[in-house]
């Protein structure tokens, strides 16, 4: 790939085919067309992966050309050995979110695949974008093919719910923006982000930044208490929706954390880690009592987001080894285990149209090979050893109990609550006497939504029983990022 601009491929390959899709004539070749686009993307990411260097912590793969040298802003890319994991994770869910669409979305068909063509060029975009005004742009025009695909293929509720993500998302970008405009005040006049990095702010600025993007990372991840437009998006967005939404959207702000708060504003993240901590701590607690009270599948995995990302933050603000490296990695299994999960939410409710958890019972005995694959994903969405949430947790947890006893209490305690509303789903949807709703026919999986399921359940297992390719190319990164959080004399 030397030579080769290829992170501007993986972004412009999704974008041109957005801008072609509405000249194809039958929807089959709509779909056909957006599938075969998708996976190229998907394999482009995948020969990436492989031409990556684990040796070094330095951004790879990178394009720059500057567009207003006024400004010192430009087209800046590059990937290190955190995003590259997550352009792989946007790339895998792009085209299963297809194959879930394939006969779920009839109506619109050129406009759906247009939104997920768009969404995923953005996506992309975002997470390897080295430039802030780049960044800013991607990270709000996504939100438009987003509302879309809310508002248009939704749920009864989907005006509601569409305007409600919108709204919120939308608020904390407005404070992230003068967030990102008092960086480049105060850090030379540059809008590049690898240079704003290397510069050292006041304590105070870096205090109000800080605050100004924890607004726009919380809504985005989400945290207690900016966290109630996530179930009514969830529930009323179409499958692929919530998969894109669980698997990659709501890493954005988590992201953001570690590409902005933590390299660039070291002192005031050291100083303002206690909140963050307790934050995280309440999240995990609160997301996983509010998921036991659910009685709809859907809002209970979405309820379930809320806790397991609290995992994300608090790992991220324990500024440990353990931890940090757990939390990236809690991101991308996250985006696996709860993407299948709404994937097969979209599954149960494409035979039976219905969400109820009291409607089911015994669906292992009825549809043994759905069943089966279900039980998987929510084993390693309850982190079970084998699995990969296992590794993901258990490094939080070791990393969170190093700096404070009560936020490690907290984190085991959300745990044992996830195990029991999965567990108890578990028993009420798949063990027990046959139940399904009335006037359905229940059919096991077809090779299509095998298809979708087959490449998240071998992450499940890759990563659960043999982590090391992720640890190493994520490592020199990591390692990286803790010596941008000792704090700067000049900080002091």
């Amino acid at each position: 790939m030397s030579g080769l601009p290829v992170l501007s491929i993986l972004i412009l390959l999704p974008a041109a085919a957005a801008v072609a899709v509405p000249f194809l004539r039958s929807k089959d070749a709509v779909r056909w067309f957006t599938l075969l686009v998708l996976l190229a993307d998907f394999l482009l990411a995948v020969g990436i992966l492989a031409a990556f260097d684990p040796a070094t912590a330095e951004m790879q793969f990178r394009e720059t050309r500057v567009w207003v040298p006024a400004l010192n802003m430009g087209y800046r890319l590059g990937i290190d050995g955190i995003s590259v994991w997550f352009v792989l994770l946007t790339t895998l869910l792009g085209w299963i979110c297809v194959l879930a669409s394939w006969r779920a979305i009839a109506e619109r068909v050129k406009e759906f695949m247009t939104c997920l063509l768009a969404i995923q060029a953005m996506m992309v975009g975002v997470f390897c974008a080295l430039d802030l005004v780049l960044f800013y742009v991607l990270w709000e025009v996504m939100l438009v093919p987003m509302y879309l695909i809310i508002g248009i293929w939704g749920g009864g509720n989907r005006i509601y719910a569409a305007f409600k993500f919108f709204l919120y998302t939308l608020a904390g970008s407005l404070l992230f923006l003068v967030g990102l405009l008092a960086l480049y005040f105060a850090g030379g006049r540059t809008f590049d982000m690898l240079a704003l990095m290397a510069a050292e702010y006041p304590f105070r600025l870096q205090v109000w930044v800080f605050l100004a993007f924890l607004v726009a990372f919380a809504v985005k991840v989400p945290m207690v208490p900016v966290h109630t437009w996530l179930p009514d998006a969830h529930v009323q967005a179409p499958t692929a929706g919530s998969i894109i939404l669980a698997g990659v959207l709501l890493k954005m702000g988590a992201y953001g954390f570690l590409r902005f708060s933590l390299p660039m504003l070291p002192d005031a993240s050291q100083y303002l880690a206690p909140l963050m901590i307790t934050l995280s701590a309440a999240a995990i607690v609160y997301g996983g009592l509010l998921a036991l009270a659910q009685s709809d599948i859907k809002k209970l995995i979405a309820y379930s987001s809320v806790s397991h990302m609290g995992f994300v933050t608090l790992g991220l603000f324990t500024f440990e080894v353990n931890g940090m490296s757990g939390a990236v990695i809690q991101m991308f299994n996250h985006g696996i285990t709860t993407g299948a999960l709404f994937l097969f939410v979209g599954l149960i409710y494409e035979r039976t149209h219905s969400r109820e958890i009291a409607a089911y019972g015994g669906m292992i005995k009825a549809v043994p090979v759905f069943g089966i694959l279900f039980a998987a994903f929510l084993l390693a969405s309850m982190a079970v050893p084998g699995t990969n949430g296992f590794i993901g947790e258990i490094l939080v947890l070791a990393g969170t109990f190093g700096v404070s006893g009560w936020a490690g209490t907290a984190g085991v305690l959300g745990a044992l609550i996830g195990a029991a509303y999965l567990l108890g789903l578990y028993r009420q949807v798949l063990l027990g006497p046959v139940k399904v709703p009335a006037g359905t026919v229940m059919r096991d999986l077809r090779r299509r939504e095998l298809a979708c399921a087959a490449p998240l359940l071998l992450f499940v297992f890759w990563f659960g029983l043999y982590p090391k390719p992720f640890l190493t190319i994520l490592q020199p990164s990591l390692d990286h990022l803790m010596t941008q959080l000792e704090p700067a004399e000049a900080g002091q």
